[in-house]
């Protein structure tokens, strides 16, 4: 039977304590030991049966705990403690972005996921892409950056692993009860739920708004499953990455869309529009759509307009990654809105498809991502040159390393994974900066300073509470399987307090090899029963649900684990989430990472767990390409890449070199130790590694990086756009429209050495300069209708390797010098030869605009090889 009427039933809160209530909505919890010590004191077993969930501790309270509490002074000096601490961070003057906010005046940011990781009691997250996106929001609280946060709102989150007696991953999910978690929803004027609606497939969508205060950052959040809507559009926000395409192109429209919409209700009007992946890319079309109606201005004009304030961050290094649908489904959802937009159907699809005169092509979301945003970003310098190489189609004629694509590398936020005994130990040897400026490397050049013999004391405290964690969790998961209770009480003994202990925790995908340690087993057993210096594995993580092959690897992990010669040695937890992770992140001597370079994007994991002095061992890829040093951690391999049909003959290679890492380096130095029991070189190790990554991967360095390279400069852009009545897009639309009907007649003439030696081909031998020399270069270009102001010119030169490729090449703009018949002379002299070695060089002509966020926006080039030209597709 269902009510007519509802009402919500909020805890009583005793006199003195009620701002019990402001310190459980407030995200900064997460953050702050001191306000999580609060609840806990409150009680210790609800806080973690509620999945440290304060909001509902309050609603779960006898009446009489509470007023019980109010009696305590030391409970009310720790309260009092906690909101001061609170209402200082809300009103801290001296913040990062008030520092450094010339010339952003009026900047808001809105930074759109399709997942937040904040907490476990908001479970809106699947893995690193929503824990990551957490980190940005909270970082971005603490620099105080103007920005908000848009995403969904889950009603069943992301599915909870178990597995089954073969050890075959299941799926389950929990309802949530909004009720109970700390969101609250948005109330309009009338002090009604805030609605917004979405056209789907010819009818209404309506997503109700709630929000979560992160810090200082408001985080909004759409939810479909509202009275009014039918059961097909209820089950939208239902589940994270749930159901089949169609179900997820209609959580991208609320969430790109709606979203844009609930921004648009609330009276924020963003700058600024982050697209976290390309799951938000739709977000972009509303923009534009939105700012043709309100400034009665077209297509092309508005996309100018809109294009310099997004901010787009591609975050997979594999294809499959990437969304992509059919263009029948595009057009059925789409129909009405690409007309809006003053398309056609060619034109529309077009946006999404790299090569937009392929009909037969998917629409996919991270090409519109890059279509519709003027600054695109890889999450590492490795993956910004794996995401040139897939993504270069979308600028014919460039150069690879000269796509547009940049990189901003993750960071974790330190304060949220560091433990609170490291915590104390900084607190005692490296001084307030640690937390107030993690993302300074110089706030951690004390580190080493610390003696080693306090550090290894709570180094080794952590890995004991790890193991007693470990064996709560592991016996709780076997009772839910109901095994026998013989097997459940082996779980209470299950590793060794003080072994060397290896974490391997994240998402079990074929590529990251989470089996790589078992292809060897004779190899792995004798570490693992070595009496003298055993070693001990700990592995947790979910397979995608329709990812058979992720499956089968925890599936084989888990009949290894029951070996009886690995049983006590291995193990393998369930439900891998936040709580997990930080219990081994701080908790384990080597963190341990296995993906076939190049397709880690980032591992963010290994960032969490090296801040706590946790040893990295990794191949070359993602981060530890960019962070690895020979005395701060270990290399699996030299950064080889291998083809597809070589992975049997990678693993077995790679799997030695980490067997030979783990017996010649890793074990016998955690076990060498002094007179004190104190393995010093390990120790020495760890304060090094902590000094030298903590401020650099840490999430403050990457928002304020974000702000500064990206943000600010995309807020002045699109202000610039918008002054005047849109003087500026308007006229950079007209003049790209003119520019592309007149490329086709732009043609490099010809090409000589002026003061130099004379031309050289393949055909004879090369001319002879002197290292030291420069040459002076002109070029006739025929231009047709284009003006020299309309054009860049550039001489492109470099070594030539033996396929005949100019490689490690620079340019140098060539500068107008008079018409000679027909044609526009350009000219310039070269840098001086550095090195000896066959060198060759060409002239290229790209369009030339002041606004042009990056030369290659258009794809327009023409090469003078042959004066061969490669035009931009009509999408472009």
């Amino acid at each position: 039977m269902k009510p007519i009427r509802t009402f919500y039933v909020k805890p009583r809160l005793p006199t003195g304590l009620e701002r019990l209530s402001d310190l459980a909505y407030n995200l900064r919890w997460a953050w702050d030991p001191q306000a999580r010590s609060l609840f806990r004191r409150l009680d210790d077993d609800l806080w973690e049966r509620s999945g440290h969930n304060p909001v509902y501790m309050l609603g779960a309270f006898e009446q009489t705990r509470l007023e019980e509490a109010a009696r305590d002074p030391a409970f009310v000096a720790h309260y009092t403690r906690c909101c001061r601490d609170l209402d200082d961070y809300m009103q801290e003057p001296a913040t990062w972005f008030r520092a450094t906010a010339e010339g952003s005046e009026g900047l808001q940011v809105a930074y759109f996921s399709a997942e937040f990781g904040i907490t476990g009691c908001l479970p809106g997250y699947s893995g690193g892409l929503g824990v990551l996106a957490g980190e940005h929001l909270k970082s971005a609280s603490d620099l105080d950056l103007p920005m908000v946060g848009v995403g969904l709102l889950y009603q069943r989150g992301y599915f909870r692993q178990y597995l089954n007696a073969d050890g075959w991953q299941q799926e389950g999910y929990a309802e949530c009860d909004f009720h109970t978690m700390p969101v609250r929803p948005v109330a309009d004027a009338a002090g009604a739920p805030l609605r917004i609606d979405v056209e789907m497939a010819g009818r209404q969508v309506t997503a109700q708004v709630w929000y979560a205060q992160v810090g200082r950052i408001q985080l909004y959040l759409l939810d479909t499953n509202i009275p009014g809507n039918p059961p097909f559009d209820r089950d939208i926000t239902d589940e994270l990455y749930g159901g089949d395409g169609e179900m997820r192109l209609r959580q991208e429209m609320l969430l790109g869309i709606g979203g844009m919409r609930a921004l648009g209700a609330l009276g924020i009007r963003p700058m600024v529009c982050h697209m976290n992946e390309g799951h938000t890319a739709f977000l972009a079309l509303e923009r534009v759509r939105s700012l043709m109606r309100e400034a009665g201005i077209d297509f092309g004009q508005a996309r100018e307009a809109v294009a310099v304030g997004n901010v787009f961050t591609t975050h997979t290094p594999v294809a499959a990654g990437n969304d992509f649908f059919a263009p029948d489904l595009v057009e059925r959802y789409f129909g009405t809105f690409y007309r809006e937009l003053g398309l056609d159907r060619d034109s529309f699809l077009g946006l999404g498809r790299q090569d937009p005169k392929d009909r037969r092509e998917e629409f996919c979301m991270t090409t519109l991502a890059l279509r519709l945003s003027r600054h695109n970003n890889a999450v590492s310098r490795l993956h910004e040159r794996v995401a040139r190489r897939m993504w270069a189609s979308l600028w014919p004629g460039a150069p690879v390393d000269e796509v547009p694509i940049g990189h901003v590398t993750n960071g974790v936020h330190i304060e949220s994974w560091i433990s609170h005994d490291m915590g104390d130990l900084f607190d005692a040897y490296v001084g307030p900066r640690w937390r107030d400026q993690p993302g300074d490397p110089s706030a951690w050049t004390r580190v080493p300073r610390i003696p080693a013999e306090e550090m290894w004391r709570i180094h080794e405290r952590r890995r004991e509470r790890m193991v007693h964690f470990v064996r709560r969790r592991l016996h709780r998961q076997l009772e839910n399987r109901g095994v026998s209770s013989a097997e459940r009480e082996v779980a209470r003994e299950v590793l060794d307090p003080g072994a060397l202990t290896i974490g391997w925790a994240r998402r079990f995908a074929a590529y990251k090899r989470g089996d790589l340690l078992l292809h060897d087993l004779d190899r792995l057993q004798r570490l693992i029963q070595d009496a003298e210096r055993p070693v001990q594995l700990i592995f947790a993580g979910k397979a995608h649900p329709k990812d058979e092959q992720g499956k089968e690897v925890i599936r084989t992990l888990i009949h290894t684990c029951r070996r009886p010669a690995f049983r006590p040695h291995i193990v393998f937890l369930e439900d891998y989430d936040l709580d997990i992770a930080r219990f081994l992140v701080q908790g384990c001597d080597v963190w341990l990472n296995t993906p076939r370079r190049p397709l880690e994007a980032s591992g963010t994991s290994g960032m969490k767990a090296a801040a706590n002095g946790v040893l990295h061992a990794s191949v070359l890829d993602g981060w530890w390409e960019e962070a690895y040093q020979p005395d701060l951690g270990w290399a699996i391999g030299r950064g080889e890449e291998y083809g597809d049909s070589e992975y049997v003959l990678q693993d077995q290679i790679e799997s030695q070199a980490l067997y030979d890492l783990l017996e010649k380096e890793i074990v016998p130095l955690f076990y060498e130790r002094d007179d004190k029991g104190v393995p010093r070189g390990w120790v020495a190790r760890m304060a090094s590694a902590m000094e030298a990554f903590n401020g650099h991967f840490a999430s403050h360095r990457m928002v304020r990086e974000y702000g500064e390279r990206l943000y600010i400069p995309a807020g002045r852009r699109t202000r610039d756009m918008a002054d005047e009545g849109y003087r500026r897009a308007k006229a950079l639309a007209a003049w790209k429209t003119r520019v592309r009907q007149a490329w086709p007649r732009v043609t490099v003439a010809g090409v000589e050495i002026v003061d130099g030696p004379p031309p050289g081909g393949y055909g004879a031998a090369p001319p002879e300069v002197l290292v030291g020399d420069q040459l002076r270069v002109r070029s006739r270009v025929q231009l047709g209708q284009l003006a020299p102001d309309d054009v860049l010119v550039e001489l492109y030169i470099g070594r030539v390797n033996a396929g005949g490729e100019i490689v490690e090449a620079g340019t140098v703009a060539m500068e107008s010098a008079g018409d000679a018949d027909g044609a526009v002379l350009f000219e310039t002299t070269a840098e001086p030869c550095r090195r000896s070695g066959l060198h060759g060089y060409t002239v290229r002509v790209r369009p030339r605009h002041a606004d042009l966020v990056d030369q290659w926006e258009m794809g327009l080039v023409c090469w003078a090889d042959g004066a061969v030209q490669v035009r931009a597709a009509a999408a472009g």
